[in-house]
């Protein structure tokens, strides 16, 4: 536990809990929601990338301050979780599910106080009948036989992107490319697959390639560069309608998609 989370229970219960037992206060859904994020914020372990903050919280409570909540429980439990999921948020914590609160009565805990047990747990539908039936253990309590378990998950395959474009020639005459999937690279050499007839073309100019589901032009340190919609580049996105200049030949992309 942190050095400040200490200090701050040390001084909760030096002052929250004589006064409620003096003054007969009702405990407050506030007092709670905020323990659960204090529980959160001691809790979460930080990455090279994120911050993961744990998404079950036991809330123990003295069964007299449970049981005046009455019928509201289940509600309360409920808001609770949402108000752990719009302070993890705001934090920019990530969790891998829900959030979920349960409060439980606990004769061990004392008349006004509150203790927060927190911890990690896997997105509810994704573990084995077995795991589950230890997870289920593990809300009961006994958290230290819940099994640590590596989830995976199937990356989507972007779709192969597709295009035909339009080359006029500095000549004036025109032609038609089909791009599907696989590179094609573009200059004056007779080993590119689209051939330049323009001296101001070097001899490889640049690349049409596939990217994550998209048509990507790369320039590959031409003499005179390359030029989309009239704005030089270097990498680029290319979409239906771009027009596409290297020396005076022109492509016109006219058709731009995925196939399948």
């Amino acid at each position: 536990m942190p050095p400040l989370t200490a200090v701050e229970r040390f001084f909760e219960r030096l002052f929250e809990r004589p006064s409620a037992r003096l003054f007969r206060a009702r405990l407050q859904p506030i007092q709670i929601q905020h323990r659960i994020e204090r529980a959160m914020e001691s809790e979460r372990l930080t990455t090279s990338d994120r911050t993961l903050a744990p998404n079950r919280f036991v809330v123990h409570l003295h069964p007299a301050d449970l049981a005046d909540f009455g019928d509201m429980t289940g509600t309360l439990a409920a808001e609770l979780a949402d108000s752990a999921l719009s302070f993890a948020r705001a934090h920019h914590y990530t969790v891998v599910d829900r959030p979920r609160v349960d409060l439980v009565a606990d004769p061990a805990v004392q008349r006004a106080d509150i203790r927060v047990d927190a911890r990690f747990a896997d997105a509810l539908g994704t573990r084995p009948s077995a795991a589950a039936t230890a997870n289920d253990r593990a809300e009961a309590g006994d958290a230290d036989s819940a099994p640590s378990e590596t989830r995976v998950f199937e990356v989507p395959k972007p779709p192969t992107p597709r295009a035909i474009l339009q080359v006029r020639d500095p000549d004036g005459q025109t032609r038609r490319i089909v791009v599907e999937g696989g590179n094609l690279t573009i200059g004056r050499a007779t080993d590119n697959d689209l051939v330049a007839r323009d001296s101001r073309v070097s001899r490889h100019h640049g690349r049409i390639t596939g990217r994550r589901g998209t048509l990507v032009y790369v320039d590959l340190g031409s003499t005179n560069g390359s030029r989309v919609n009239g704005v030089p580049v270097t990498e680029v996105v290319l979409g239906a309608g771009d027009r596409l200049e290297m020396g005076d030949t022109a492509l016109v992309v006219e058709v731009a998609g995925a196939l399948g």
